[in-house]
C-alpha cells in the first residue's frame, strides 16, 4: 500500500497536478494507492473514473491542511503502508516523524516554495518539515543545488515523469489544424501566464522574425495574471492575425497543438523569488518530437539537452531569444531538434522514472 499527499490534484490543471497523477498511476503497478487530495470541481466525476482510491478534502482552505494530516495520521495508524509521498513541505509539516517511522517517506520539492531567506522563521519551518523526510525529491540538479544551500538535507534528483504521449482524436487534430492554418513555422507555449514565463519577450520576439518569416503563428495556450497585458501587446504590436492566445483547452485540444506545431517556446527567467524548477513543459513537447527553447536559469537544463533537444538562452535578452529562434527556424532545423528531443523523453517515461522511487523504498 503506498499513500499520497498532495495539494495539488486533477482535474485541476498543471504541471504540479500532472506530476502527481502521474506518480500516483504509476505506483499502482506496484500495489494500492491511496490518495488524500483537495476537493475541487468536477472531482466526483474524475475520481469515479480513476482506478486510484482517492479521498477527497472539503470545508475551509485555512483547516484543509489539518483535515487532510489528520485523515494522513489515521490513516497511517491504521494500515501497513510500504511509502508515502508528500507533494509539498507543507503536507508533511504537521505529519509527527513517530508516524513517519511506520513508512519509507518522501517529500517532492521544485524550487519556489523551499526560497526563503537562511535563518527566517519560513526556513526554518520548511527545514523542520523536510527533515521528517526518508528522502526529499529535487526535480532538478538546479533544485538540489539550491535546497542544500538552503539547509535541506538528504537530498536526491529525481526527474518528473511525462504523461504523455497520449493518443489525439480526429476532433482535435481538425481543432488545432483550424488554428495553425497553413503557417509555417509554427510555434507554442503551454504554460500559464506569468511574468516568469518571457510571454512578453517571445511577443516582442516573434514581431521582428515576421520579415524572415511573414507565414509564422505562434500559440499560447494558458491563463494567468499577464493575459490582459499579453492581449494589448498583441494589439500593440499588431500580431493579432500571427498570435493565436488560447485561455482555456481541453486536454485533446492542447496535445492536438503541440502534435502540429514545430517548436515549443518558454525561456523563462527569474522573477522575484520564482525561477523554473525544471519544466515538464518540455518534456511533453519532446514526447510529440518538438525541440524547446528555453532558459538559462533554473533546471531546465534537465530537461533540455542545448544544441541536441533544442537551446537555453537569455530569456531577459531579445537579441538572443531572436538569434535562438533563427538558428532553430533556418533550414529547418528544428526537425532534426525534434528527433533528438522525441528519443530524450523517453528517459522521463513513468515507468523508468517509478523505478527509481521504488529502489529507494
Amino acid at each position: 500500500m503506498f499513500l499520497i499527499s498532495t495539494r495539488n490534484f486533477p482535474p485541476e490543471l498543471g504541471g504540479m497536478q500532472n506530476l502527481m497523477e502521474g506518480l500516483s498511476n504509476a505506483l499502482l503497478n506496484h500495489g494500492p494507492v491511496k490518495v488524500f487530495a483537495e476537493t475541487q470541481d468536477e472531482a466526483e466525476n474524475y475520481d469515479q473514473n480513476s482506478k486510484l482510491n482517492i479521498v477527497r478534502v472539503s470545508g475551509l482552505k485555512i483547516f484543509r491542511k489539518y483535515r487532510k494530516a489528520n485523515l494522513v495520521k489515521e490513516f497511517l495508524t491504521s494500515n501497513e503502508v510500504r511509502a508515502s509521498f508528500f507533494d509539498h513541505w507543507k503536507s508533511i509539516e504537521n505529519i509527527e516523524k513517530n508516524l513517519l517511522r511506520r513508512t519509507k517517506s518522501f517529500c517532492l520539492i521544485h524550487s519556489k516554495e523551499i526560497n526563503h531567506p537562511i535563518g527566517s522563521s519560513l526556513n526554518k519551518r520548511v527545514l523542520t518539515a523536510l527533515a521528517k523526510a526518508d528522502h526529499v525529491i529535487a526535480n532538478s540538479k538546479f533544485t538540489k543545488e539550491f535546497a542544500i544551500k538552503l539547509g535541506v538535507k538528504n537530498v536526491t534528483v529525481i526527474n518528473p515523469g511525462c504523461n504523455y504521449p497520449i493518443q489525439i482524436n480526429d476532433e482535435a487534430k481538425e481543432y488545432a489544424k483550424n488554428i495553425f492554418g497553413d503557417a509555417s513555422p509554427k510555434l507554442i507555449t503551454v504554460s500559464r501566464l506569468d511574468a516568469r514565463k518571457s510571454h512578453k519577450n517571445v511577443l516582442m520576439t516573434i514581431k521582428n522574425l515576421l520579415p524572415k518569416f511573414p507565414n509564422l503563428k505562434y500559440v499560447s495556450i494558458g491563463d494567468g495574471d499577464e493575459g490582459n497585458n499579453l492581449l494589448k501587446l498583441r494589439k500593440y504590436l499588431k500580431l493579432e492575425n500571427s498570435v493565436e492566445m488560447i485561455f482555456k483547452s481541453t486536454e485533446q485540444e492542447k496535445v492536438a497543438l503541440l502534435d502540429q506545431s514545430d517548436v515549443f517556446v518558454m525561456p523563462s527567467v527569474i522573477y522575484k523569488k520564482s525561477v523554473e524548477g525544471f519544466g515538464i513543459a518540455f518534456i511533453e513537447a519532446a514526447s510529440y518530437g518538438k525541440p524547446s527553447i528555453g532558459g538559462i536559469y533554473g533546471g531546465e537544463g534537465d530537461a533540455i539537452k542545448s544544441g541536441h533537444t533544442g537551446f537555453l538562452c537569455n530569456g531577459n535578452d531579445l537579441n538572443a531569444i531572436y538569434e535562438t529562434l533563427l538558428k532553430t527556424l533556418s533550414n529547418n532545423h528544428f526537425a532534426e531538434l525534434g528527433a533528438n528531443a522525441l528519443e530524450f523523453s523517453k528517459d522521463f517515461s513513468w515507468d523508468k522514472v517509478i523505478k527509481k522511487y521504488i529502489s529507494l523504498i
